[in-house]
């Protein structure tokens, strides 16, 4: 499954521009594979994404703008679904990914409950010993990288905020001259 991207290399938007950047610095941190393709530089690819985003995701006016996320054909969503998964922990199943092992998507019972001790059971009848430490290892691993892109995003986040609160400062000084 690939996760395609549309992204627009060069837009005048600095929103736009940041909700992209957001976007891929996120599935960078949590080692999504994407393909990023440029509508900007590429009709085909801007004529493929506005045909295929659905018509109840579109704008009023009809165009949606990027960053628009895909797996293969199947529509994900804009920024704003987006941010909402990653938000609720959910960006596995917004971009229709299984979680890896350790992920907070994954259920608590398959982690550590119910299935955990079942399946550690069924080993020993089996007369199997599970060495869980490189497993347990992982899983942490997994989880520190998912808490490290959501610490890097909200500190993006709250750069982003602070820059935009100084141009409008510095729009409202320029008006009142």
């Amino acid at each position: 499954m690939v996760i395609k991207v549309f992204l627009a290399s060069s837009s005048g938007s600095t929103a736009i521009k940041k909700k992209q950047q957001d976007v891929v610095a996120f599935l960078e941190a949590l080692k999504v594979d994407y393909t990023p393709l440029d509508i900007a530089c590429n009709e085909e690819n801007r004529m493929w994404m506005r045909k295929n985003v659905p018509e109840e995701n579109k704008p009023a006016n009809g165009i949606p703008l990027p960053p628009q996320i895909f797996n293969e054909e199947s529509y994900c969503g804009d920024y704003d679904t987006f941010f909402n998964a990653k938000e609720d922990n959910s960006v596995y199943s917004f971009l229709g990914l299984p979680p890896p092992p350790g992920s907070k998507e994954v259920p608590m019972t398959e982690r550590n409950g119910e299935a955990h001790a079942e399946k550690e059971q069924a080993q020993a009848a089996d007369g199997q010993e599970e060495d869980g430490g490189d497993a347990d290892d992982e899983e942490d691993e997994v989880a520190e990288d998912e808490e490290e892109a959501v610490e890097e995003t909200d500190e993006a986040h709250a750069e982003e905020d602070e820059e935009q609160e100084e141009e409008d400062l510095q729009s409202e000084v320029t008006v009142h001259r």
